[in-house]
């Protein structure tokens, strides 16, 4: 049984997307060194539609992709896809899974996930806005800035679809606005300069 007392000190990276957003998922993929030291969690926001996420993207990544399940460690170098219709939270180095908190309408398990990243992770903090509907995870950007975590947008016009990117960056807490691929390779900067 491994300690828990520090396995919460790398950092993690959350990209939240939703329509338009497997394509920016797969162009940061393929960008990404499988021993980035992170770990990646994909926060995909569409509520009615079970994810095939983590059949499709380990075709682009050296990485492990698994499908989040309820106390499922966090680990660097791995990808992780949250399950349709659950909130994500983190505590103790663990995933979380609760009942989504908005069964109707645009769901916000991004924000929902981001705010539990900046309450209980000790590790640095990339928050990623990428293409979808709605502005889910704009608002959780100022508690990601806030314990010192980095924001990026994908670049609106490279996404499939802008409106939340564009929520992003309206909150005026994006640090960096890039195209996909851009992201993974500011990422990589980021996370081998804080090491």
């Amino acid at each position: 049984m491994k300690s828990k007392s520090n396995t919460n000190s790398f950092p993690v990276v959350c990209v939240g997307g939703s329509a338009g957003g497997l394509d920016a998922y797969i162009r940061f993929l393929k960008h990404l060194p499988a021993n980035i030291g992170a770990a990646i969690v994909i926060v995909n926001h569409l509520r009615t539609v079970a994810t095939s996420l983590h059949q499709i993207l380990p075709n682009y990544t050296k990485m492990p992709v698994e499908l989040i399940s309820e106390k499922l460690d966090i680990e660097p170098n791995h990808v992780y896809i949250i399950p349709s219709k659950r909130d994500l939270h983190v505590l103790n180095g663990e995933f979380r899974l609760k009942p989504i908190s908005k069964p109707w309408g645009w769901p916000d398990v991004i924000t929902v996930f981001m705010n539990s990243l900046a309450n209980n992770w000790d590790g640095k903090l990339i928050a990623v806005i990428v293409s979808g509907y709605d502005g889910d995870g704009a608002d959780a950007l100022k508690s990601i800035k806030d314990v010192g975590g980095i924001t990026i947008a994908q670049k609106p016009d490279t996404a499939k679809q802008p409106d939340m990117p564009e929520s992003a960056i309206a909150s005026g807490y994006v640090d960096f606005v890039l195209s996909s691929e851009d992201i993974a390779k500011k990422i990589t900067l980021i996370i081998d300069n804080q090491l």
